[in-house]
């Protein structure tokens, strides 16, 4: 079964009820990009009228996450998958709406390639940027991505 932005929207509203009572939505995901938006509201704000950090890295983890997820499902094997480092930078406040694009397919096609070739763990660094309404980066997430074709 293909994923798409409702299906990772609904999933979201039952494995991830903080994310999505935040506002972090899933706007579209193919074979190279996932894009992933949120919106600055009461409930994510932080004491200095921006978005929370926390709620920034949700949806930023969740773009390049959700594009992980759906590349391990086209390959047909069981791959574990964990966030073993992150790391983000902040250039702006975030107020509006911010909307994260992680365009790492590529980078994950590769990875899970070889650990099912080699059964060894691979990593992939992989990064998503949050654009505000004006196009100005507010802030860009890296995340390392630790994969591991499971044994049959």
């Amino acid at each position: 079964m293909k994923l798409t932005a409702s299906k990772l929207n609904t999933f979201t509203m039952f494995k991830l009820p903080s994310a999505f009572l935040c506002g972090v939505r899933t706007k579209s995901i193919n074979d190279k990009q996932c894009i992933v938006t949120v919106k600055y509201k009461w409930i994510n704000q932080n004491p200095f009228k921006s978005m929370f950090w926390a709620v920034q890295g949700m949806a930023a983890e969740f773009s390049t996450g959700a594009l992980m997820i759906a590349k391990i499902q086209e390959s047909g094997h069981k791959i574990s998958m964990l966030v073993t480092t992150n790391n983000a930078t902040f250039t702006k406040k975030a107020t509006g709406k911010i909307t994260f694009t992680c365009n790492d397919g590529d980078k994950i096609d590769q990875a899970i390639a070889q650990t099912i070739k080699t059964g060894e763990g691979q990593t992939i660094w992989m990064q998503s940027t949050g654009i505000n309404q004006d196009g100005v980066v507010v802030s860009t997430f890296n995340f390392e991505w630790s994969i591991k074709a499971k044994q049959k």
